[in-house]
């Protein structure tokens, strides 16, 4: 297949192109940044580029992975996160309408509200609570709206990239890095890790259903900031030497409300027999032994 990356220069992506280029599929690479001189410049959010770069290339996919994902900045500039992850997946909906090809769209655990007991499965309605969250459902229902042919895949807390990833996982390495004996990590706020390896590896099984609709997609087990952390710590040999606090999100304000829960539930690819996602405990334990050296 020929396939379009849009957001080619982030962690997931990085991941999936591998994937993708193993399997001998034919990927352009896109991104509005330019980290490596394979990726092409491309703006979701001008329409017309948008449609003068699907016409000329004849796609038989477009993978859209671009997408504001700071969750702070989209509460802080919502005109910011709705044009890129409401309007820039308008305008690539509207593309592969018009060009006929298929779409890749990947979602949030942040379209919840956090509220339920047990973990969210594919049918529960969304309620999203902060911007981020409402910017991408926009996009899902988006999707849905204009295309018959595609996939919106929910993820949850997104692990990969290593240097690439600027979110808790690495920034908890840093910390080890630098020297730090008290670590400090939210414990009463919960979702589902994600680690972009894996999220990869499954990502093409499901595509090459074409069975397509709205999935949920993360690793086994659940936890905290606080649970993952002790494990960053544990794997990364500092047990014995750094002790983790556990604190309430009130002692940690950000601008953006967070769900108490983001956990998911693969229900779907369970019933598809296409769940193939390892438990974020045996991901996490590779993930640092393969990179803590870098």
């Amino acid at each position: 297949m020929k396939i379009l990356i849009t957001g080619a220069a982030g962690m997931l992506a990085a991941d999936i192109i591998v994937r993708l280029q193993e399997a001998k599929h034919q990927v352009v690479q896109t991104d509005i940044h330019q980290r490596v001189p394979d990726i092409e410049a491309l703006d979701v959010t001008d329409r017309d580029r948008v449609f003068s770069k699907v016409e000329q290339l004849q796609l038989d996919y477009i993978f859209h992975l671009a997408a504001e994902t700071n969750v702070d900045l989209c509460q802080e500039n919502p005109e910011h996160a709705f044009r890129v992850n409401s309007l820039g997946t308008k305008n690539i909906a509207y593309a592969c309408r018009e060009f006929n090809c298929r779409l890749l769209y990947i979602s949030t655990s942040n379209v919840f509200d956090g509220n339920k007991q047990r973990a969210y499965i594919e049918s529960d309605l969304p309620d999203p609570i902060n911007v981020y969250g409402r910017s991408k459902f926009e996009g899902e229902l988006v999707v849905k709206e204009l295309l018959s042919d595609y996939f919106i895949i929910r993820a949850g807390w997104m692990v990969g990239g290593w240097q690439l990833d600027k979110k808790f996982v690495y920034k908890i390495v840093q910390q080890l890095r630098q020297g730090r004996t008290e670590l400090r990590a939210v414990s009463d706020k919960f979702g589902s890790p994600t680690f972009t390896k894996d999220f990869a590896a499954n990502l093409l099984k499901v595509i090459e259903t074409e069975k397509y609709g709205l999935y949920h997609m993360v690793n086994k087990g659940m936890g905290s900031r606080y649970d993952i952390a002790l494990k960053i710590v544990e794997f990364m040999g500092f047990k014995s030497r750094v002790k983790v606090k556990p604190i309430s999100s009130e002692e940690f304000p950000l601008p953006a409300p967070r769900p108490r829960s983001e956990i998911l539930s693969n229900y779907k690819l369970d019933s598809l027999g296409l769940n193939h996602m390892p438990h974020w405990h045996d991901s996490l334990a590779e993930y640092i032994k393969t990179n803590k050296d870098r």
